[in-house]
């Protein structure tokens, strides 16, 4: 894993902490050990947390079976205060490693015309490992999709 990639390009990325994993479960043990790898493949440099973070950062509003429970509206209300929590970093980026995490973040941003993107942590691995594939490259903004091919 390298962060050469993005030495020059200097993109900017921020990360959730997903509720199930660190809030309830691991705590900020795991926290830091996401820190450690966003930092390793995008570079130390360009991460920007979010306030508040780890064990206290913001739920995104999607888990617990909400995304899926019909009631979009509700959802986006109550993930409203992870929206603003992402834009206010500025980050081009917010790196979901949970899924329902990504799918709320990414329909947050699509709904309230944040302009952030929404990417999973694997596709920044293997973007540094230089093995992300074409056909993985549906969350990457117009940036980064033809990076590395």
């Amino acid at each position: 894993m390298s962060s050469d990639w993005n030495k020059d390009l200097k993109v900017k990325f921020t990360a959730q902490d997903p509720c199930q994993l660190v809030r309830k479960s691991l705590g900020d043990p795991i926290a830091e050990d996401l820190r450690f790898v966003v930092r390793s493949v995008v570079g130390e440099e360009n991460f920007i947390d979010m306030r508040p973070n780890r064990s206290n950062n913001y739920c995104c509003g999607g888990g617990g079976g909400f995304l899926q429970s019909g009631y979009p509206e509700a959802r986006r209300y109550y993930g409203r205060r992870k929206y603003d929590q992402i834009v206010e970093t500025g980050a081009s980026y917010c790196i979901a490693p949970c899924h329902n995490c990504h799918a709320q973040i990414h329909d947050l941003s699509d709904h309230y015309k944040g302009g952030y993107q929404t990417v999973h942590l694997w596709t920044l691995i293997c973007l540094s490992m230089g093995i992300l594939g074409e056909n993985e490259r549906a969350y990457l903004g117009a940036d980064l999709a033809e990076l590395g091919l």
